[in-house]
Formats: structure tokens, sequence, C-alpha cells
């Protein structure tokens, strides 16, 4: 039978219902009954039931037969889907707003981090240091937030990829995450992208402290939408395009970007830090 295990009696996380609703979708247009997608999935039909209701935590094993039993193997739609359910918990869930609706439709990205690499620009390697160190994760749920992470970089494959203007505070150049190689590797791959048209990324004085208050993102959306925010900090998260708070976001960004060194100069101080490495 399935190897999926009940999850507690709570509402259900975003992704966990977003999973149930794709699946109930794609077998309706597939015209399926719930038992023939149980016989599939080697579960039962109750089980195919509450997984369709975000009432079960779906298995690896349930997103792959997904996307064979749908031909969406090579999109891994459902194992993408299930990492996302381990990648973004439900104390994140509203992440995913960001994630699945702000993010892959932006015109402009405007982001700014005091602590660490952006997550638009960070490599493999470097954001799975960074996951390992959270209290109480698996190997497993490691190498899935990893994945979930190098997925959202994939808009800037698209046909019109976003502009990303990033800013980050001097001390992100000094902080270890991992090894001297990883370090390495993340200041290449810094110094790659800033060579690409649609990247911007500038180096801001350590003496600032107007954006000392945590991570943010402003997205300026297509077809007259107004911009949007998301702003993190370790308590919690929000997504918000409300005038008022997005002003006051906009209104620490130009603070900030007063302290920023032009790319030029950016570069030459990545490029330090590169060899600080070798």
């Amino acid at each position: 039978m399935g190897t999926e295990s009940p999850t507690p009696e709570k509402k259900p996380s975003p992704a966990l219902i977003k999973f149930g609703a794709e699946m109930r979708r794609m077998r309706e247009a597939a015209g399926l009954t719930q038992t023939a997608v149980a016989r599939r999935l080697g579960c039962t039909q109750t089980q195919v039931s509450r997984l369709e209701q975000g009432k079960r935590m779906p298995s690896r094993s349930n997103a792959e037969k997904l996307d064979e039993l749908y031909g969406l193997t090579e999109r891994k739609y459902f194992v993408n889907q299930y990492r996302r359910i381990l990648a973004y918990p439900a104390a994140q869930a509203w992440y995913l707003d960001w994630v699945d609706d702000i993010e892959p439709v932006a015109l402009v990205l405007r982001t700014w981090d005091p602590v660490l690499v952006p997550g638009l620009l960070q490599t493999e390697a470097y954001a799975r240091e960074i996951f390992r160190q959270e209290p109480r994760i698996t190997p497993e749920e490691v190498e899935d937030r990893v994945q979930a992470r190098l997925q959202r970089q994939k808009i800037f494959a698209r046909k019109n990829p976003a502009s990303l203007l990033a800013m980050l505070d001097e001390q992100v150049l000094r902080r270890q995450v991992g090894d001297r190689r990883v370090m390495r590797g993340q200041f290449e791959h810094l110094l790659a992208v800033s060579h690409c048209s649609t990247i911007s990324i500038q180096i801001v004085d350590a003496r600032c402290l107007v954006g000392a208050l945590g991570t943010f993102i402003i997205a300026e959306l297509p077809d007259g939408e107004p911009d949007t925010i998301l702003a993190d900090s370790a308590a919690e998260g929000q997504v918000s395009s409300d005038p008022e708070v997005v002003s006051a976001i906009w209104g620490r960004y130009d603070a900030i970007r007063l302290w920023a060194y032009p790319e030029h100069v950016s570069r030459k101080m990545i490029e330090a830090a590169r060899r600080r490495c070798i």
C-alpha cells in the first residue's frame, strides 16, 4: 500500500492544498476515478481522496507515479510540487504566493540582503550549506529545499527574463558559508552573472545601517499591476501590494542605494573576495 503518512489534524498548508488540487484537476481532465488513480499509486481510494483534499502528506513515490501517470516525468511536475511542500513548511506558507504567482511573471526584481547572497543568485553548494544548518532538518529535506531554490532560478531561463537589480551588504563577502571552495564557487558565479545584461549586482558599504532590519524584494509587475514586495525576517515574512507598505520598502531601498558602490567597483570587490578563497 502507499507509504505516505497522515498529517496532523490542522489547517493544511497552501502547498499541500495545491498538490491536492492539481491531483484532482488532472484526474478529472483525464476522465479517471479516484479508484483508478489509487490502483496506479498502490493505495486506497480513501487515501487518494485525502490527498486531493490536502489532508494527507504525499510521498515521493506518489509524486513520481503521478508524473508517470500523466506523462509529466520529464517535467517532474508533481515531484517539484512535493519538493515545494517540504521546502516551504506551513510556517512559511505566505512565501508560496511569491514563488508561484509573483516572481515568475515579474518584469523587474529589486533585492536587498544584509546577510547572505540572495537566493536567486546562490550556487547549489552555497544553498546546501545554508539549509544544512537548519535545526532538525533531514538530509532529504536539505536536498529538496536546494532543488526548490534552483527551480526558482529558472525564471532567468524564460524567453523574456526579469531584470534583477541586487544589492548585497559588504559583509556578505566576508561571511563564511561552507569552506573556501564553496565561497570561491559562489563568487565566481556572481562575477559571471554580473556580466549579463539583465542582472546588476552592487555591493553596499558596511556602514549602511538602514538596511539592517531585514531582507526584501520589490517586484515590478506587467499590465499595470501594482508593485508587490516580499519582506522577510527570522520570525515571519509578508507579501504585500498595499501602497503604504510598498512605499515604505521603496523608501528603504532608495536609502540603501545611496550607500551602494557602482557596478564596476562592486565587481572588483567580489573579485578580491574570490582571490581570498584561493
